[in-house]
């Protein structure tokens, strides 16, 4: 291989930096090889998009560098719902379901990426260890469950200060 070659072939994981991740958490040696010499990687420049919300897709990204936002829509344009940074990942519920993507997602900061489709967890995991593939799902869901109690403790925050003000409101 020609040094222009190795300079254009984006940069590689290694089964170390994955297993410091949590989304890797309890795989085997093996798994994070394979793991770390299969899955691309992707640059991408501060302002980007990466993933656009109500598009298609079959992907999720693990941040191996860089730091993104999380944006929805709302009512006045897009609002900021998150940071991530590296040990993140987003687009996790791709690899679960076949719903339009949830939110957008921008680098802030120029970012490295590990792309993993749903065809990567298949062939890479489901197909050749299944215990693999059940340890990835079940730290997928580990996260599902903490951003949905964070999103819940918020919802109550919030539902106590519009009652908070409705009661003083209604006492004027």
């Amino acid at each position: 291989m020609s040094e222009d070659d190795m300079r254009s072939r984006p940069p590689r994981v290694t089964a170390a930096t994955l297993r410091d991740i949590g989304l890797f958490g309890g795989l085997d040696d093996e798994s994070l090889d394979i793991l770390a010499h299969e899955l691309p990687t992707v640059q991408i420049e501060s302002g980007a998009v990466v993933v656009r919300e109500g598009e298609n897709a079959r992907d999720m990204f693990i941040v191996a560098a860089g730091e993104l936002e999380v944006l929805k829509h709302g009512r006045d344009g897009e609002v900021r719902v998150a940071m991530l940074g590296p040990g993140d990942w987003f687009g996790e519920m791709t690899i679960l379901d076949v719903q339009p993507r949830s939110a957008t997602v921008r680098a802030v900061a120029p970012t490295m990426l590990v792309r993993m489709s749903a065809e990567h967890v298949d062939k890479l995991l489901y197909r050749r260890d299944v215990k693999a593939y059940a340890l990835l799902i079940m730290n997928i869901a580990r996260e599902l469950s903490r951003r949905l109690r964070v999103a819940d403790g918020i919802l109550a925050q919030l539902y106590t200060q519009v009652s908070e003000a409705y009661v003083t409101l209604r006492r004027r």
